[in-house]
């Protein structure tokens, strides 16, 4: 198996590179998808959320109210590193197994963890990775993608933006960037280019 990470800053262009590389045949565990599914009714995160931040956060149905939380961390420091101490474990915990089965399915799978928070929960992890590759666009552009596309307030794309690790921090862990300030095609090319590589490395082992 080679297990790639793949990360970069929201609006950063990550998504369409994971599906590209998953078009190619890479397996792709979303990181994103793990953080809904820890949090889900009766999972032990989601008990964990409640002691630390109260009833408040959790609709009438029972589910986690993610603009109520979110309001909460984004806006205190401390807040959130509580809730990515609560997160970050459960949703490796469950990566790894998913890693595993991979694995077990083809072991010369290359597999794809996309994962928006490498920098920030690294010490939830051993950095295992044979590769991490960082799709990059400076906090400028993304600020802007968030507000013309999402249709985010400036406001909060800037707070979004900053809750996250600096864009020199990213870079400082990357064996890969694939710069995706251009077109969509231009971050597709990179993505091809680099899964060409993988195939390559893989045959020469």
């Amino acid at each position: 198996m080679h297990l790639i990470a793949l990360t970069g800053g929201i609006a950063s262009g990550k998504s369409t590179v994971a599906a590209r590389l998953a078009e190619h045949g890479a397996v792709v565990v979303d990181a994103d998808r793990l953080a809904r599914e820890v949090v889900e009714p009766g999972e032990p995160a989601l008990a964990a959320i409640v002691d630390r931040f109260g009833a408040s956060v959790i609709q009438d149905d029972g589910n986690l109210d993610r603009a109520a939380l979110g309001s909460i961390v984004f806006a205190d420091e401390r807040a959130r590193r509580d809730l990515n101490a609560i997160t970050h474990p459960a949703v490796w915990r469950r990566a790894l197994q998913l890693f595993a089965d991979a694995e077990h399915r083809d072991p010369n799978a290359v597999v794809v963890y996309d994962v928006p928070l490498l920098v920030e929960a690294a010490d939830d992890r051993p950095m295992r990775f044979d590769l991490i590759v960082v799709v990059h666009a400076p906090k400028d552009v993304r600020v802007r993608r968030l507000v013309e596309i999402r249709g985010i307030a400036p406001q909060d794309a800037v707070a979004r933006v900053n809750a996250q690790a600096s864009d020199d921090e990213r870079l400082s862990v990357a064996d890969v960037v694939i710069d995706a300030t251009g077109s969509m095609q231009h971050t597709i090319d990179q993505a091809d280019a680099l899964w060409e590589r993988l195939v390559d490395s893989a045959e020469t082992e």
